[in-house]
């Protein structure tokens, strides 16, 4: 009985297509439209919404590999099925499904803050370097007892809070448009000027604000007929958010200069309500920013703890349950949340972000690669498409890591030790793991 409750708890059928969407565009709109976009304006100047549509389309040629996997294997376990389909029971999938897991960990801090940052335009609390961590840890905490609960509710609560930002910031869009003195940015005198490799950091950036849509390809064992719905989920939240990013970004561009865009980059959206609209409009544009990232987080959460579980079930990574009840699936929503809280804590937004932008694309090449070297006859892939996803994917990193590399190294030192750790530790496990097995097996003779 003991053994049976580690197990994770899949309800087949528990998730709906729309509740699928949903979970995707959650987390896509928390993060991309709330917090990047000064990030970008600072890497690339006046280039920003071009930007967001490189990303746009850098991401539609990732998302064709996603999409035949997930139609031909769905799975609870996602991104980390896929690359055991591709690789096996080997180090590397071991490490690239890690660097996915933390890079939607990162996510969620991402979301954390962001949620913080916000909150303190309606509230004015004081130090925003204490409380903007203190919210985002507030928030997490929150997330986490909604996961306690079941798919059903989870399900729900993501569905209304997305329903509800996906209409507001339609609005706020719209709204925002509409009373602009013209369709345009001012520059400032200080504004940066567009560079190549910074338009190559700030698509980068760009992709974090797509990239929820891979917490769909966890579901595909709640999932309603998952080889149908799943690569359908996952094309329509991408076109969702490329309509209401271009609409937002028209918006903030067109009521702040850039200068201001940087200034409040971490709450640009109640900045550009503020000259237009008024203290209102600002509170409406925090509540939405708070519903919004609460929302992408119980979204993340739910999918994240997924894969995790799935990973521990196939024995890629170790798991230990420290005596705590439940299934192996609430153990990985502890670990996550812990997780998420000392990101949350001790990192500032950019470093946060930078993190996830590296470890994803990094995973994403992974992806493409197991498509075309092993698995392209069998989900019927084109060879085309995912070589040019890796390219793309190649460029972007490159533009990214030389920016930060002139602008913040301390970041990529970061990056570049947790990712030793984990190839270490995972060669280490799996190694240990193998001679048990050998052992077992010699021994059973």
């Amino acid at each position: 009985m003991a053994d049976q409750d580690r197990k994770p708890q899949y309800e087949e059928g528990s998730l709906s297509l729309i509740g699928a969407v949903a979970l995707g565009t959650g987390v896509m709109i928390g993060a991309g439209i709330f917090a990047l976009t000064g990030q970008m304006a600072e890497m690339t100047g006046s280039l920003f919404p071009l930007a967001f549509l490189a990303a746009a389309i850098i991401v539609s040629f990732s998302a064709y590999s996603y999409v035949k996997m997930s139609n031909t294997y769905p799975s609870a376990g996602g991104i980390g099925m896929y690359l055991q389909k591709a690789y096996g029971s080997t180090l590397p999938t071991a490490f690239h499904a890690l660097l996915m897991y933390f890079s939607m960990v990162i996510a969620q801090s991402f979301l954390a803050r962001t949620f913080g940052s916000y909150t303190l335009e309606l509230f004015d609390l004081g130090d925003r370097s204490l409380f903007v961590p203190l919210l985002g840890v507030g928030l997490l905490l929150a997330a986490f007892l909604i996961n306690l609960s079941a798919n059903k509710l989870i399900e729900t609560v993501a569905s209304v809070l997305g329903f509800i930002k996906i209409g507001g910031i339609i609005v706020f869009g719209i709204v925002g448009v509409f009373i602009a003195d013209s369709i345009g940015m001012g520059t400032g005198g200080d504004a940066p000027s567009p560079t190549l490799s910074g338009f190559l950091g700030a698509t980068a950036l760009g992709i974090l604000a797509f990239k929820g849509f891979t917490t769909i390809t966890n579901s595909g064992s709640e999932l309603q007929n998952p080889k149908r719905n799943l690569g359908k989920a996952i094309m329509i939240s991408i076109a969702l958010c490329v309509v209401i990013y271009a609409l937002v970004g028209f918006a903030v561009a067109s009521n702040l200069s850039l200068s201001e865009i940087i200034e409040t980059q971490d709450y640009s959206l109640a900045a550009a309500a503020r000259p237009a609209l008024g203290e209102a409009a600002v509170g409406f544009t925090v509540v939405l920013a708070m519903l919004a990232t609460a929302g992408g987080i119980i979204a993340s959460v739910f999918a994240v703890s997924r894969m995790l579980a799935m990973l521990a079930e196939m024995k890629l990574v170790p798991h230990r349950h420290f005596h705590m009840p439940g299934s192996l699936q609430k153990h990985t929503l502890v670990y996550t949340i812990v997780f998420g809280l000392v990101l949350t804590a001790f990192f500032d937004l950019s470093r946060i972000a930078a993190l996830g932008i590296i470890f994803y694309l990094i995973m994403d090449m992974a992806i493409h690669w197991g498509v075309l070297r092993h698995l392209r006859e069998s989900v019927g892939a084109n060879a085309i498409i995912p070589s040019i996803a890796i390219l793309l994917d190649v460029l972007v990193l490159g533009g990214f890591v030389w920016v930060k590399a002139t602008s913040d190294p301390l970041v990529l030192v970061v990056a570049a030790g947790v990712m030793a750790v984990l190839l270490i530790g995972e060669w280490l496990f799996l190694a240990k793991s193998n001679s048990s097995a050998d052992s077992n097996h010699t021994h059973s003779h």
